[in-house]
């Protein structure tokens, strides 16, 4: 990347952080995990490797991951994945759809889902008495007073991503989002509205260089509480270097990624010096003549690994990941590319 284009992103990230510490300032309550459920991935490949698909995203994922990497796309594509974690409690969903314009451009839209249902709220027998305190009944039988449950609510969370990619040249791709945000929780709900902007840059050979600049402007969380949250802005900064080799019948594809936010996540990240942390993704890699792939990563120092199947015009990815406290997650994905002559991108 050029030395100009390095100092109007730097310049660019310099004054969104602005914003937001003035927003901050102004009654909005920064929200620090606020956007969290935006970090859980899209499609088994990245997945796989770790998350490390910033520079490397080439399918129609790269709407969640880096806009820019949408123009890699030749026919329109269809994504849709499933994953439950942490014991089945949280469920999951992704789905996105993009299709190429022209010579030079991609539009898409993706979904994603994140849900804990059947959530239990409790309430006292008899609210007007201490827990454990007994009490007659209506009938005329004592009975201790304990929680009970009242009825059961959903917590669901929702992100709807509209995409643009542009290849201004065989060096250069840029992308942009806009988001959707929706939020339920029991009686309560929140919207908001962000933007991502993006680049993939192939400086020389077959390095490429990913940059996902997200929630640009801040993005505000309006919830009919009248609390107003911010979520920052954040950096998905990424290297990956596919490479052919013809005595392993396939090719290798290596990638890092890391994510800088400005939150102060502190002990929550892997390195954190104020109020700017950085989180590590490292991921592998081995195609086999474009029939299947094996995949192996570290995401945010937890072991991710993974395998492909590539079939005509349909592909299937599985991811697993690690996780010490809270259980492994498996999460598969299926991709479709709807070939065909009237379909194909000039």
């Amino acid at each position: 990347m050029s030395l100009k284009a390095l100092k109007v992103v730097c310049t660019s990230l310099a004054i969104f952080l602005l914003i937001g510490s003035a927003q901050a300032g102004n009654g909005f309550r920064a929200a620090k995990y606020g956007g969290e459920f935006l970090t859980l991935g899209a499609g088994g490949r990245a997945l796989g490797m770790g998350g490390a698909y910033a520079a490397l995203a080439n399918d129609v994922s790269a709407g969640y991951w880096n806009p820019a990497g949408l123009v890699n796309i030749d026919y329109p594509q269809i994504m849709l994945m499933h994953s439950q974690q942490f014991g089945g409690v949280v469920k999951y969903d992704y789905g996105s759809f993009a299709m190429p314009l022209g010579t030079s451009r991609t539009l898409g839209i993706g979904l994603i889902r994140l849900g804990v249902d059947d959530i239990p709220v409790t309430q006292l027998s008899n609210p007007a008495l201490k827990l454990g305190e007994e009490y007659v009944d209506e009938n005329g039988i004592t009975r201790r007073n304990t929680p009970r449950v009242a009825r059961m609510i959903s917590d669901a969370e929702y992100a709807l991503f509209l995409s643009y990619g542009l290849k201004r040249n065989e060096k250069l791709a840029l992308g942009a989002n806009v988001k959707l945000i929706h939020k339920n929780v029991g009686d309560n709900s929140a919207w908001g509205l962000g933007f991502d902007i993006g680049a993939i840059y192939k400086p020389a050979g077959n390095l490429l260089v990913g940059l996902n600049l997200q929630d640009i402007t801040t993005t505000v969380l309006a919830w009919n509480t009248g609390t107003r949250e911010i979520i920052v802005p954040a950096l998905k900064a990424g290297l990956a270097y596919p490479l052919k080799i013809p005595g392993l019948g396939g090719s290798i594809a290596p990638a890092v990624d890391f994510d800088i936010r400005f939150e102060g996540r502190d002990y929550a990240a892997q390195f954190a010096v104020g109020p700017v942390s950085l989180d590590s993704h490292l991921g592998w890699e081995y195609q086999f003549q474009n029939l299947f792939a094996l995949r192996i990563g570290s995401d945010v120092g937890k072991l991710s690994a993974g395998a492909g199947l590539n079939l005509p015009k349909f592909q299937i990815d599985y991811a697993f990941l690690s996780h010490d406290d809270l259980g492994n997650s498996h999460r598969i994905s299926a991709r479709l590319s709807l070939e065909g002559l009237k379909s194909r991108r000039p």
